[in-house]
């Protein structure tokens, strides 16, 4: 069985600092999406929802209409019941019946009155649903705009990153699966707990890149050195010479230009 080649410090802190690198361009590409792809998702729900509402407003008016036609048509019906009793009075031989008559046709035409008075109401109703469903389709009308043009928009974006992101993302697992579990682990530890994702950084004028505190001479000699893994104690962030630093940048640029 062949012996696993042992891997240097110095090619550890290469492999690091290519991988973020690479993963830094893929945090740019996505802040360059930004809040779009959110913005267009709840803009498509906030579409749903206002046709949702439309046809639950339709379908209330509708109802209201049928509630109108039955209305009209127990209308109909003591209207004919009136006229039936009205006949039948014409032929009655004693005022008790005659006044059993009356109370029936007074009756029916309480239920004309009440049912008329129902009608008014479900009109009135649907005129207001009618004003409510002409303000939410105004406002659909706008958002579907709104809609378009951000979904233009992020697709444009898409479509100018898409085929750099998803060889980025290729690469990342590239890169991550030559460094050894442990230290992936760590690097990805830190870069969900530091800003804008630097889990590995270059010294610059004598501090680590992003911070103001000052690294002394001798850690910055060990970090040259390229001999152990050095943690800057302010960030939590790997520490790498800007020297190797250049050189990788270099070397990354050249493998996406």
């Amino acid at each position: 069985m062949a012996k696993k080649k042992e891997v240097s410090v110095e090619e550890k802190l290469r492999a690091l600092y290519d991988l973020q690198l690479i993963d830094s361009r893929i945090d740019e590409i996505r802040n360059v999406r930004g809040e779009l792809p959110l913005e267009v998702e709840d803009l498509e729900d906030e579409v749903a929802g206002l046709n949702t509402r439309i046809s639950n407003l339709n379908e209330d008016a509708t109802n209201l209409e049928t509630d109108i036609n039955n209305k009209k048509l127990a209308i109909d019906e003591s209207k004919g019941l009136m006229k039936k009793y009205d006949e039948q009075q014409q032929k009655v031989r004693n005022n008790r019946e005659f006044d059993s008559l009356s109370k029936e046709i007074e009756f029916q035409d309480l239920e004309i009155q009440l049912a008329e008075k129902r009608i008014i109401e479900f009109k009135a109703k649907i005129a207001q649903k009618n004003e409510v469903i002409s303000g939410t389709k105004e406002k659909l009308d706008r958002q579907e705009q709104h809609l378009g043009h951000k979904k233009s928009e992020l697709d444009a974006i898409l479509k100018e990153t898409e085929k750099e992101e998803e060889l980025l993302i290729k690469k990342s697992a590239e890169y991550a699966e030559s460094i050894d579990a442990h230290l992936f682990t760590a690097y990805n530890r830190i870069r969900t707990k530091v800003k804008n994702g630097l889990a590995v950084v270059a010294i610059e004028r004598g501090a680590s890149g992003g911070s103001y505190f000052t690294i002394p001479p001798q850690v910055q000699l060990e970090i040259a050195n390229r001999k152990k893994i050095t943690i800057d104690e302010h960030s939590g962030r790997i520490l790498v010479d800007a020297a190797l630093a250049a050189e990788e940048k270099e070397k990354i640029d050249k493998l996406f230009s």
